[in-house]
């Protein structure tokens, strides 16, 4: 019988992947946010989202966080739109 190298907590191929779209979605909205022109509303959409990423950081139902990324893109673009049209 073969003994497994990998640790026990290790990470399925598809819960890999699918973290490593959290945290490029995560550094794209800090990056987005690092454009706002006031700083009262960026320390304000920066600590938004990271107590948002800690809050659902230990969802596990794949579905669920499939639907979390969906949302969290939809505010990135809101946001990216809102910039455009500020002019920033």
């Amino acid at each position: 019988m073969a003994v497994s190298r990998l640790p026990p907590a290790a990470l399925s191929l598809k819960q890999f992947l699918q973290r490593q779209k959290v945290l490029c979605l995560y550094r794209d909205l800090q990056r987005t946010i690092r454009r706002v022109p006031h700083e009262s509303d960026r320390i304000y959409l920066r600590d938004w989202a990271r107590d948002e990423f800690r809050r659902n950081k230990s969802h596990t139902d794949q579905d669920a966080i499939r639907m979390m990324i969906s949302q969290a893109h939809n505010h990135l673009e809101e946001l990216r739109r809102s910039l455009a049209l500020a002019g920033c």
